[in-house]
This record gives C-alpha cells, structure tokens and sequence, in this order.
C-alpha cells in the first residue's frame, strides 16, 4: 500500500506540471505556440541526451542513494520553476520592460523542466522496472501483470484528477494560484514521498539485498576495469619495445575499443540487440504527435477559447478511458495472447485517431476542438493498452534497455516540438495533426510487421471462414 501511496504523490506532481505548462507557456507568449514548444524542445533534449546514462546510473547506485538523488532533484526543480512562472505572471509588461529578465526566467524554468524530467525517468525506472520485478519474483507469473497495471491504473488516475483540479484552479482563480500552489505542494510532499519509500524499502528484505550486490557487483567491475586498464597499458609498452610496426596499428584497435565499452554507446549496442526492437520503435513513434493532452495540444486549445477547466475535464475523461485500459487488457491478454492484444489495440487507437482527422474538416473552430479531443481520448484505450503489451526484455539489461527506450521515446518527442516550432501559428494546427496520425500508421505498421515475423500469419483464414460458413 505505501508503494502505491507514493507513487500515486509523486505522479500527481508531474501531471499537474504536464498539464500546467502549456497554459503557462500560451499566455506567456499569446497567439504563438513557440515558447511552448521550445520548453518541449528543451526537456525532451535532455532526455535524449542523458536518457540512456540515467539508466546506467540507477544500475550502478544503491536503491537508497537513487531515492535522495531523485526526490531532492525532482521536487526542487519544479518548485523553483512554479517560482519563475509565478514571478513572469505578476510581471506580465517584463517582455517590455526589462527582456533580458524575461529571457532569463523563461530559461530558468526550461532548466528546471529538463532536470525534474530526468530525475523522474530516474525515479521510473528504479521503481516502476526495477523494485515491482524484484517484488514480483517467486510469485505468479500474473502478479507482475497486476502490478504493471496498478502502476498504470494510478498514472491514469492522477492524469484524471490533477488537470480537473488545476484548471479549475486556473478558470475560477488565477494561473499565478495555480504556480504558486504547485511550487508549494512540491516543497512539502518531497518528505512525504521519501518517508512512504523507505518504509517500503526496509519492509521488504528481497530489496536491501538486490541493492547491497548491484552495489558490490558496480565497485567490482569498477576495479577489474582498473587492473584490466593498468594490464593492458603494461601489456602494450611490452609489444611496443618489441614490435615497432604494432605499435602503428595497436591505437586504432583500442580507440574502436574504447569508444564501443563507452556507458551511452554500450547502452545503445543492448537495445539494437533486443528481440523487442520493432515494438518498441513503434511506441516510440506514438510519441511524435501533438494528439494527446500534452504541452501542444493544451495551449491551441486555450488559443481556440476553451476553458482550462473544460480541457481538465476532457482530459479526465482521457484517464478514464486509460483506466478500462489497465482492467481490460489483463483479461485480453489471457484470453488471446499479449501479440494479439498489441496489435488489436494500436489498430483500435488507429481508428480512433480518425475523428482527429475529420476535425480539422469542420468549419466550426469550437466544434472542431470538441472533436478533436474526443478522438484523443477514445484513442488512450489501444494506447494505453498496447504499451502494456510492449515487454519481454531480458532481466540482466532492464534498466539499460528502459533507459534507451525512453531516450528515444524522448527524441520522438523533441521532433514534435521542433515541428511545433517550424509550424508555430495555432491557426495551422491542422497540420500538426495531420502529420502525427501519419506517424501512427507508420506505428501501426511496424508492430504489424513484428507480429507477422514471429507468428507468420496475421489472421486465421480457416477460423474465419469457418466462422462465416463459407
């Protein structure tokens, strides 16, 4: 209970600043989605960048150390941004009156942005992939799927809960309110997480003893890379004395070497060389859309003239669909396989994208904005479904692997937001739209093409046509 206590706080803390950000950022910046999207481009950045060294950190630091490092970082990255919002919005002549004040306190809270961003991948990982599996292990195979989709199920309550209450925050008291509340809540939970996760911590012995030997294996390696380092530096001074033309030949090999065994490339050689390659690209490739209650889609839909607490509760409902997701897929998935359920759902999500489409048809722009969200959030149940259905990566490289996936679901991200900025008048939306239900196919496709190269078939023509009595 005290996992799911915590996760559900610190979850709570990201989603109001998901949701938060976008309006902060459009009346910031009117009639322009470009401060916005720069601030994407920003935090997704540096999630690509450090995505796959995040993973690696977490693998080699103690569960405890990796607790203080991510709540302390997190909190206080989103409390200091909260604070910048709310010095920018009292200040709103600031563009004017003094820009270089302006600038640096918008880049101030894209700062903050990045950092709180990696300090929760850090924090993802390590509970979410890391102590649910060891908590798992010697049970049931069905356990890990229940907790999987508790995990989920709380994410999607907190996407539920968080934007209502802040856009009724923000509709029927002031952004400035909003900013300031969360720079508060962010002080004062940080405590309250961490005392719900070492009591976690110390009630399951299985934990400190996973910790203390990923800890004793780091400092191990750490050494034989050293002796090995000092060896191969004697080991070569020797073949250099006695062969001088090996000596023109040994820095090539051992530069290739090097670069190979770094931390970031290593990383990337364990995902390419995972069986689940395919269904994770096409997850990755969901993330290049602006159809969902992101930073995007939430300020054109303050631009369009609905209401912040419309789009909370819009976005409620989302995390509503979401969560049939987290109690339908359990039962799918036992019924016709986890394959089967990933590729009825992305084609199901596919289909929903469709209303998207057709709202950018109507004439009607509030018309056209209530459909559109609509479309999003009918489409969260195959969404969220199939990246339930996206696993099976080897035990030995699950934090390496989750690392990569999220740095590339990360630059899937940063190409949304660089698009945003090439196309940032709200007024052509549309073609955002457009572009991302193109990416969505090509997602689709992708993981058709898994399902095809591992089963060699797609549909069973003879239970079809005996179903039909052909």
């Amino acid at each position: 209970m005290n996992l799911w206590c915590e996760i559900y706080f610190s979850v709570v803390n990201r989603r109001m600043w998901e949701f938060s950000v976008g309006l902060y950022m459009i009346n910031v910046w009117p009639d322009s989605l470009l401060v916005a999207a720069a601030y994407g481009v920003v935090e997704c950045a540096s999630t690509v960048i450090f995505g796959p060294l995040i993973g690696q950190l977490v693998d080699k630091l103690s569960y405890t150390r990796v607790l203080q490092l991510w709540l302390l970082s997190q909190n206080l990255s989103f409390a200091v941004a909260g604070v910048a919002v709310v010095a920018i919005l009292m200040h709103m002549d600031l563009v004017t009156a003094n820009y270089t004040v302006f600038i640096a306190l918008l880049v101030l809270i894209n700062v903050s942005g990045a950092v709180a961003v990696l300090s929760t991948l850090a924090g993802t990982i390590l509970v979410e992939r890391e102590w649910v599996v060891v908590i798992s292990e010697g049970q049931s195979p069905g356990v890990l799927t229940k907790m999987n989709s508790v995990i989920r199920r709380i994410d999607l309550i907190c996407k539920l809960f968080a934007p209502v209450l802040t856009g009724f925050v923000i509709s029927f008291v002031s952004l400035t309110a909003s900013a300031l509340a969360l720079a508060i809540w962010n002080i004062v939970s940080v405590f309250l997480i961490y005392i719900l996760l070492m009591s976690v911590y110390k009630g399951i012995p299985r934990l400190r003893d996973v910790s203390e030997r990923r800890v004793s294996v780091a400092s191990r390696s750490l050494v034989g890379e050293v002796d090995e380092s000092v060896s191969t530096s004697h080991e070569r001074e020797s073949l250099i004395t006695s062969d001088a033309n090996y000596s023109e030949s040994s820095p090539k090999g051992t530069m290739i070497e090097k670069f190979l065994s770094l931390p970031y490339v290593s990383a990337w050689r364990v995902y390419v060389n995972q069986d689940v390659i395919l269904p994770g690209l096409a997850l990755a490739l969901l993330y290049f859309t602006v159809l969902s209650f992101g930073t995007l889609m939430t300020a054109a839909l303050e631009w369009q003239g609905i209401p912040a607490y419309v789009i909370g509760i819009a976005r409620g409902i989302s995390a509503m669909v979401g969560i049939g997701a987290t109690f339908g897929y359990p039962v799918l998935e036992s019924r016709i396989s986890t394959l089967r359920t990933g590729l009825w759902s992305i084609w199901s999500q596919w289909g929903c994208l469709l209303l998207c489409v057709a709202s950018i048809l109507m004439r009607s722009k509030i018309s056209s904005a209530y459909v559109l969200m609509a479309g999003v959030a009918s489409s969260r149940l195959g969404l969220w479904m199939f990246d339930l259905s996206v696993d099976g990566v080897a035990e030995s490289d699950r934090c390496v692997v989750g690392g990569v996936q999220n740095s590339i679901q990360s630059m899937m991200d940063l190409m949304t937001y660089i698009m945003a900025i090439l196309i940032s008048n709200p007024k052509d939306f549309w073609k955002l739209i457009l572009l991302s239900f193109m990416v969505a196919t090509l997602a689709a496709v992708l993981y058709t093409l898994h399902i095809y190269r591992v089963r060699k078939h797609l549909i069973h023509w003879d239970k079809l046509l005996r179903l039909i009595k052909w």
